[in-house]
């Protein structure tokens, strides 16, 4: 332990006195860049240095004056739930000449402004890079018309840049998600659910058109996310012939008593010769070829507006405050670089490479080259583009591969929304690779009771939006009931199964695991996936159904922060749920602004209340009259929520007034997020591949039987990759006292809150701070 202590590069060690960074918003706005603002500016502050707001971005940095603004702790307040961008942004073209960049270094010099966090897209981007390769050069004009002294050329010499890319069509290569595009999919997804009653009432077709001029993720996930029987993208332009081929699907499912069709398109969708397809050219069509009654949607400005999601917050306060890091560590051989995400862990990565990655893409369709833009565009569009694929089109049962194999899938545990979507997922992938699938019943109880059934393509339609779990799910565990279970699997010959729900979950395919050496019957593929709002299964960075969950508390917090500052010095406590996991308390404080957080990981005392209650009364003083405390239902037996309501209401006398909150049950209802409704489409479709290989693999003399550690896993994201995981070699990462994991991810992101909260912490770093390279290189699947 202690030589970890010794590699731990902790960023206290890193002084931002004496700098200056100014902080700019550009191009195309996008929800979650107030977010960003706000974590460059509270976290450069924290570390001592200056920080200016520069408003109307490259426009306000060439004309200067009171564009160019000292922020303060309390200017950035209230921005974290506001949509689009406080600072403003505009096209500029005068930075594009020399002449507007002159201006703008000079007026950058003036204020002694040499560390530029750009919050953009691609273009925005590029011209940042542009000016700091013409840096020194600016500079000696500048000194040579007398416009700045050799002294302040000196003090001067360097600008480093750190770009975050804010861009809700997610068009920018080298990060799995741009700031922005999350919220934008939760517009889009709100306005397909709302179209959705209304085309089921009167048996409509609607063509949605979405943003994308030259991506098409918004529309890929979109339809992935809702079940669009039909999509048009730039990066797939659909072959010859696909007019007749998409009448053909929509009669199909309306046959198959579906009683609506969604097609979504993006704005730039073109067939394979480059041609524009438009949504009145497809509703012309449907309506010729099918007479259905056809209606046109553009979604346009909405998908930019709203208040920015739990993940784009989170998202944009991660990448703030790791771009503060990237530019106090920044040297002038280090080239500007852009913070972004791969998988689940914040990276840096060369900008230039980046934007060139992204020109190529552009290149590769202009040559119609396809299967190359997909391949740039980086693997999470790429397997959202196979996973689409994979669910999208219905072949006749003879057409399919017969595997005679019996799949069952079950849910067990608490119900998390995107649980229906995953088994929507899972049916319909299982019988595409041929297989019979099985729906059992209210979990391991309906098991036992024998409530199993057949599970047909159609039974599944239009499950991806719905919350809870349609199959049903109980807490009970298969440990007192092994012998009626065994016999079930007997009566239905199942072959494999699919375990989807929390703690329980993984507990319950441990014991089936266990039971092998007694009942063969278990020795068959198992798998489980990770849902549960909690977010405590072992094996896994995240569950299905906590994005919802946090999205629930995080639109609660700014309804009761509204509240709060009209009524002026009052301070919120909130409970919410998590068991002993204090990931939606922790995270849901960091994406709600909120002061302090209580979670059973960190152990508090007394100590720690009365310094919280010193630390809120400090703020009272300031503009910002509201507090907001978040408290995990268990993260202490004596402090309960009401013990700290009462002793926040009896030290506040005078200062402030307390309310508080308990959130409940409203955290695990709801309609599913995009993110839970595509994660649990994913993930479940690559289990149902595991198991058919694992199925082959194990099948010998006319059965099944698989009795390895590796043939009863759990599906898990860790880090950048999804990983099979075998349950047994979990028990040892596993708290089953307090049903967690040993190690936690999330408690990493715990200091953030507490330093964009104004307190001193200590925070490691350990993670950032190596510029990686942009691979190219199709990475080798994982298992």
């Amino acid at each position: 332990m202690a030589k970890q202590q010794d590699t731990k590069k902790l960023f206290e060690n890193l002084s931002g006195a004496g700098k200056s960074i100014g902080v700019l918003t550009s191009g195309g706005d996008a929800q979650g860049m107030n977010a960003a603002v706000r974590a460059v500016v509270r976290m450069g502050i924290y570390v001592g240095a200056k920080v200016y707001f520069i408003h109307e971005g490259y426009q306000g940095m060439v004309d200067g004056g009171d564009n160019i603004e000292e922020a303060s702790w309390e200017s950035v307040s209230s921005m974290l739930q506001v949509g689009g961008t406080v600072i403003g942004s505009a096209r500029c073209k005068e930075f594009r000449s020399h002449e507007g960049r002159l201006k703008a270094a000079h007026q950058l010099i003036l204020r002694g402004i040499t560390n530029l966090c750009v919050i953009g897209g691609d273009g925005s981007l590029t011209g940042a890079n542009l000016f700091r390769e013409e840096w020194s050069g600016l500079l000696e004009e500048l000194v040579q018309q007398g416009l700045i002294d050799e002294e302040a050329a000196q003090n001067n010499s360097e600008l480093h840049i750190v770009g975050m890319v804010g861009s809700i069509d997610n068009d920018f290569c080298g990060t799995d998600m741009t700031i922005g595009t999350d919220s934008a999919l939760h517009r889009i997804i709100e306005v397909v659910d709302a179209i959705m009653t209304t085309a089921q009432s009167h048996q409509r077709t609607f063509v949605l058109e979405v943003m994308g001029r030259h991506c098409g993720y918004l529309a890929l996930v979109s339809a992935l996310a809702c079940g669009a029987d039909w999509v048009l993208i730039p990066e797939m332009p659909p072959e010859d012939g696909w007019e007749e081929h998409m009448c053909q699907k929509l009669s199909e499912n309306r046959a198959d008593k579906k009683r609506l069709n969604i097609i979504i398109v993006a704005e730039g969708a073109i067939d394979c010769h480059n041609k524009p397809i438009t949504t009145n050219h497809i509703k012309e069509l449907v309506v010729s070829c099918l007479g259905f009654d056809t209606r046109v949607t553009i979604l346009g400005h909405v998908q930019r507006g709203g208040t920015p999601s739990a993940f784009d917050r989170i998202l944009a306060s991660r990448m703030g405050v790791e771009a503060v890091l990237a530019l106090l560590e920044a040297s002038d051989s280090t080239p500007a670089c852009v913070v972004s995400l791969c998988g689940n862990q914040a990276v840096r990565l060369p900008l230039m490479e980046c934007v060139q990655m992204t020109q190529d893409v552009q290149k590769s369709m202009d040559e119609k080259n396809f299967e190359e833009a997909v391949r740039l565009r980086g693997r999470s569009f790429e397997n959202n583009l196979n996973t689409y694929k994979l669910l999208s089109y219905h072949k006749a049962d003879s057409e399919l591969p017969n595997s005679s194999f019996k799949v069952a899938v079950l849910n067990v545990g608490a119900p998390a929304a995107g649980m229906n979507a995953a088994v929507r997922s899972a049916v319909r992938v299982g019988i595409k690779e041929g297989h019979k699938m099985f729906a059992v019943n209210d979990g391991i109880e309906g098991f036992y009771k024998g409530q199993i059934k057949e599970i047909k393509w159609g039974d599944v339609a239009g499950w991806t939006g719905q919350g809870g779990s349609i199959l049903g799910t109980k807490r009970t565990l298969p440990a007192k009931h092994l012998d009626k279970i065994a016999e079930q699997i007997r009566i239905h010959n199942i072959n494999a199964l699919l375990v989807i729900g929390g703690f329980e979950a993984f507990e319950c395919l441990l014991q089936l695991y266990e039971a092998r050496t007694s009942h063969e019957d278990f020795c068959i593929p198992m798998c489980v996936l990770p849902a549960t709002i909690s977010n405590n299964v072992p094996g896994t960075d995240l569950s299905i159904g906590a994005d919802t969950s946090l999205n629930a508390i995080v639109e609660t917090c700014d309804r009761i922060k509204q509240s709060a500052s009209g009524t002026k010095r009052r301070v919120f406590i909130i409970e919410t749920m998590g068991g002993y996991c204090g990931y939606l308390a922790s995270v849901g404080g960091l994406a709600a602004g909120a002061d302090t957080v209580y979670i059973y990981e960190e152990p508090f005392g007394i100590r720690d209340l009365q310094s919280n209650v010193e630390h809120l009364t400090e703020k009272m003083k300031t503009g910002i009259q509201r507090g907001l405390v978040l408290r995990n239902e268990n993260s202490n037996e004596n402090f309960t929520t009401d013990f700290i309501y009462q002793l926040y209401s009896e030290e506040g006398k005078g200062v402030f007034d307390c309310r508080k909150n308990v959130l409940g049950h409203m955290q695990q209802g709801g309609a599913p997020s995009p993110f839970d409704r595509n994660f649990g489409t994913k993930i479940a479709a690559k289990a149902i591949q595991w198991i058919s290989r694992k199925l082959k693999e194990s099948y010998k003399d006319g059965k099944v039987f698989a009795n390895t550690e590796d043939t009863a896993c759990l599906l898990g994201m860790r880090r950048r990759t999804m990983a099979f995981q075998p349950v047994v070699q979990l028990k040892d990462e596993t708290d089953f006292a307090h049903r967690i994991p040993k190690e936690q991810w999330w408690l990493k992101l715990h200091p953030l809150m507490k330093i964009l909260a104004k307190y001193k912490t200590s925070y490691d770093v350990s993670d950032s701070g190596q510029l990686e390279p942009v691979t190219r290189v199709r990475p080798k699947k994982a298992d």
